[in-house]
């Protein structure tokens, strides 16, 4: 008999979405990731939980449709990590007609009729707080409504809830070797250890590794496949509102600025495809200056390449040739008499992983019975609120630890929601808290990452589970890493 019923290889979003939908439908899972969850191509994601209005323009009537479904599903399931937002797009005449993106957004919102979010309206911008920061003469914006989601943190919460149900989540282990017979049998070097494993279906999640792990490890013929790399940058704070804004760059494309953190902005994306080693994907000069580029066309403060205080890149697979607006990803099953099932899922955005994940598991059930499908009704861990409650959330937190700050309390409850206990406890002053790594970041925080949510290095704390990385000088990170190495 085998030891697990899923083998899963790679933990982004795509890995730990299967784990979690696998393990709450009865399945004996096991997830192995070479490196930390979610530290390839999630953690480069625009942090956009949204139907893709410029999807209309191209007829993706379906598919938009599917993804605005999704976006409400994550919001309710996850509403500390899914917050809804307002998109501002100022309207520039040279780029598209403001009669055309009234009629998409009139669109957008007839196909998420349901969704309870506020509706689409045209503003004044020079009587409104989106106007403060933008360039004259724009005097019309429109605004809809749209999410933004901690995606690193999704990647980890999905790996939780997944643990919680009995999965076993392994990080730190890389897979060397697989033998296919009527079962897998894999050789993985854990956290140092030679490990065999052996499972009845395998799943290879990992992203831009695809092609490599199938043709070098798992010994079978890779999908034809592209990768794409996707950028962004973030700079210090360029407005004070809490909106979003949809840029026209001069090309046609959408480029996106947000409130990132507590005291910057997010600006991109960019893609294009991509060759080489995806552990060292990096943004080029050129992108970064299109970025800036895109920025100055509509703010005021304008930004150059040496105001970006960090670039976020990740890579993917998608299939060859790679498509622009692939949304949905791939997932391909392979099985043959004799030879155990083998899944291989790639590509495809944040806001219809929980849906892919949920078709992936689905393909299984020809080779054994699991429970009906659930993911979609059942908070995320933490998340067992309603959406509209977050800032309620936020108010109970400081009434109950008083010690904490307006913004130090908003961001505790946006990465764990009602588990803000599990770290905060009976404290009644910081102190209780343990050592203080800057401001913010605690001893008790700390261990709570690597008790729970598999944190080993600095690196997974201060920019996976957190952002805290953009703040916290150097010395505090050196004060980190020599906690980490002997927590207790």
């Amino acid at each position: 008999m085998a030891d697990y019923d899923l083998a899963i290889i790679g933990g982004g979003l795509n890995g730990t979405s299967i784990a979690r939908d696998a393990a709450g439908r009865g399945l004996r899972v096991i997830l192995l990731e070479q490196g930390d969850l979610g530290c390839g191509a999630s953690q480069a994601s625009p942090r956009l939980v949204h139907g893709d209005l410029t999807g209309l323009e191209r007829r993706a009537f379906f598919r938009v449709r599917r993804a605005l479904r999704e976006r409400d599903v994550l919001l309710r399931i996850a509403p500390h990590l899914v917050r809804p937002a307002r998109f501002a797009i100022p309207v520039y005449a040279e780029e598209r007609p403001p009669w055309q993106l009234r009629s998409l957004l009139l669109l957008y919102e007839r196909l998420a009729s349901r969704s309870g979010l506020p509706r689409s309206a045209t503003l004044d911008v020079t009587h409104h707080p989106v106007g403060d920061a933008l360039k004259r003469p724009f005097g019309t914006a429109f605004e809809y409504s749209d999410c933004i989601v901690d995606d690193s943190r999704l990647v980890v919460l999905n790996a939780v809830d997944a643990a919680a149900r009995g999965a076993d989540i392994r990080t730190g282990a890389r897979v060397t070797r697989a033998e296919r017979g009527e079962t897998w049998r894999l050789v993985a070097i854990d956290r140092g250890y030679r490990r065999v494993i052996t499972a009845r279906s395998l799943v290879n999640a990992t992203g831009a590794w695809t092609g490599s792990v199938a043709e070098t490890v798992l010994r079978v013929p890779a999908p034809r496949l592209a990768t794409v790399q996707i950028s962004q940058i973030v700079v210090r704070r360029l407005f004070d509102c809490d909106y979003v804004y949809a840029f026209q760059h001069a090309d046609g494309q959408l480029i996106f600025a947000s409130p990132y953190a507590q005291d910057c902005t997010l600006i991109g994306s960019v893609g294009h495809a991509f060759k080489g080693d995806p552990a060292i994907v990096a943004m080029s000069v050129r992108e970064v200056a299109y970025l800036c580029d895109a920025a100055n066309r509509y703010f005021r403060e304008q930004i150059t390449p040496a105001d970006v205080l960090r670039t976020i890149s990740g890579a993917n697979s998608v299939i060859a040739p790679a498509r622009r607006h692939m949304r949905d990803g791939a997932a391909l099953l392979d099985y043959r008499r004799g030879k155990a099932p083998l899944l291989t899922i790639f590509g495809g955005d944040v806001t219809t992983s929980r849906h892919r994940a949920e078709r992936a598991v689905s393909e299984f059930t020809r080779f054994y019975p699991m429970t009906p499908r659930w993911t979609a009704t059942v908070p995320l861990p933490g998340g067992a609120f309603a959406w509209q409650r977050f800032e309620t959330e936020v108010d109970i937190a400081r009434d109950r630890w008083r010690f904490l700050g307006e913004d130090e309390a908003r961001r505790l409850v946006a990465a764990y929601g009602l588990n803000v206990k599990d770290i905060l406890g009976e404290a009644k002053a910081k102190a209780d808290l343990g050592p203080a790594f800057g401001p913010e970041l605690t001893g008790a925080e700390v261990r709570y990452l690597m008790r729970k949510e598999w944190a080993r290095f600095p690196d997974d704390v201060l920019w996976r589970r957190s952002k805290l990385g953009l703040t916290m000088p150097q010395a505090a990170r050196d004060v980190l890493a020599a906690f980490m190495a002997k927590p207790d």
